[in-house]
């Protein structure tokens, strides 16, 4: 990351939202449903499949969970209507899990009631540490009732070779392998970039030794070679595992393991609770922000 990417996202609590939303465009497929199924079309006529994310998160009132739910059944009688190939996940701290954890539970049920005529699949996200606990106990008590129910785990957290190991593999469960944006400190997360690496690796070989179905959530290409070397390594079927990236994020490697023949899904987001969805993405990834910004600078990126 350079100088210029750094200072460009350390600034941006100070700059306008409106210019923040130039920043934001390649990350959210924009703030209506129909703006979502549009890039869902989009991706699927490229051979790709989605995840849908109806934005908004941490929720401090129960009638903003309950509106959250609503949207999301929307969400899902749109997937189903438009043929779409793709599926949903939502945040549990959308659902109140921040507020009572019995409510959240509740929410849950009243999409997997729609979700169930169709037999279509929910992704749990995860969040940050506060809520891992609450958010596997989540998991392991929805799964019981509906089967095509996941979770997401993040190799940055040092439980989660415990969490696999003891929760997850015994039930075979289906997770989202990702690496952790969250900023957690150094007692619950490793902060060491190449520790992350490795320890993403090693849950990656226990999840798929384990027989548990990977979403294979990475846009490092290092990791992603590792990946192909377990796959290759392990007899792994293609039917055990799938490879996910964000919406805008290196798309070139995104087409390069959809030319290699493996499965690939993109998280979709969309909803006008786009800033803080927006900014994390942008930390996350600052040299799209220096992109953006020497763009509209003037400035050459050679």
């Amino acid at each position: 990351m350079s100088l210029f990417d750094s200072l460009v996202v350390a600034g941006m609590p100070f700059v306008p939202k409106k210019l923040v939303r130039h920043f934001a465009d390649p990350y959210i497929a924009g703030e209506s449903l129909q703006d979502a199924i549009d890039t869902v079309q989009r991706l699927n006529r490229q051979g790709i499949c989605a995840t849908i994310d109806v934005l908004g998160e941490g929720i401090t009132r129960k009638e903003q969970a309950t509106r959250a739910v609503d949207r999301y059944i929307q969400v899902v009688e749109a997937i189903e209507r438009e043929k779409l190939d793709a599926n949903i996940s939502i945040k549990p701290t959308q659902f109140g899990l921040g507020i009572d954890p019995a409510f959240c539970r509740d929410n849950y049920r009243r999409v997997i009631e729609v979700v169930k005529p169709y037999d279509n699949f929910i992704r749990i996200d995860m969040e940050d540490s506060p809520f891992t606990t609450l958010t596997l106990d989540l998991y392991e008590d929805l799964v019981k009732e509906y089967p095509r129910i996941g979770v997401v785990v993040q190799a940055y957290l040092r439980r989660t070779l415990h969490d696999i190991e003891s929760r997850l593999a015994p039930v075979k469960a289906n997770i989202r392998l990702c690496k952790g944006i969250y900023i957690e400190p150094h007692e619950i997360a490793y902060r060491d970039f190449d520790i992350v690496r490795k320890n993403y690796i090693l849950l990656l070989r226990k999840a798929l030794e384990a027989g548990m179905y990977v979403g294979i959530a990475t846009h490092d290409e290092m990791l992603v070679w590792e990946a192909y070397r377990l796959i290759d390594e392990m007899g792994v079927e293609k039917d055990q595992y799938e490879f996910q990236m964000l919406l805008g994020v290196t798309e070139s490697l995104r087409r390069q393991i959809v030319q290699d023949g493996h499965k690939m899904r993109v998280y979709v987001p969309f909803g006008q609770d786009w800033y803080p969805y927006s900014t994390r993405r942008l930390k996350e990834n600052p040299k799209i922000a220096g992109y953006v910004a020497k763009d509209i600078l003037g400035i050459s990126r050679k």
